[in-house]
């Protein structure tokens, strides 16, 4: 996944949107970034994000005496609690979605306030790379374990190859297919 403020000054009537789904048939809808479509070699390539708004829920562990340490929950704990995140957004009108790659969630989200942002820092990340800024949506227990619901306030993109039959494809952050075409776009964008 990418991170992104580009779709905050687009025009989101220039973006087609498209499906994209995963091994299981779960679906994601997103809009491809025109602006940021490339052709190499022949095959086309474009950042797309999600049309509903992205979510991350992270559980807190004790890191030491006085702090605790944010930890992303992924795979088998999200299928455990997903009924209970489910449950905790619907009485904020929002309904959580079990899509591919990435939770989403239809509905609006509450306004910003700085007061429900959270900075998270990675230990790993280069002095000039900002933490992630993150929005709390809601907090709730599941077996007596604390998660926090959080949406990104950059927006969160991918980068996917457009097939013939003008379907994403989406390419994973870790290829070396993904790490080239993400700078020729990269390298595209500043020129605009």
């Amino acid at each position: 996944m990418i991170s992104s403020k580009i779709s905050e000054d687009s025009d989101h009537d220039s973006e087609s949107v498209v499906t994209v789904t995963d091994h299981f048939n779960r679906r994601l809808e997103c809009r491809i970034l025109n602006e940021t479509l490339i052709s190499v070699e022949g095959q086309k390539y474009a950042l797309v994000e999600p049309v509903d708004a992205t979510i991350e829920i992270y559980s807190w562990q004790a890191a030491g005496e006085d702090e605790d340490e944010a930890v992303l929950v992924e795979g088998e704990i999200i299928a455990n609690i997903f009924g209970t995140a489910q449950a905790v957004l619907s009485e904020k009108n929002l309904i959580l979605k079990d899509t591919p790659y990435v939770l989403t969630v239809a509905g609006e989200l509450p306004n910003k306030d700085e007061s429900t942002i959270f900075n998270l820092e990675f230990d790993d990340i280069d002095d000039e790379e900002e933490p992630e800024r993150l929005m709390e949506i809601a907090t709730f227990f599941h077996d007596e374990q604390e998660y926090g619901i959080y949406t990104p306030l950059e927006t969160s993109l991918f980068l996917a190859r457009i097939t013939k039959m003008a379907e994403p494809k989406l390419i994973h952050s870790q290829t070396e297919e993904f790490i080239k075409i993400h700078s020729i776009i990269e390298d595209n964008l500043k020129n605009i």
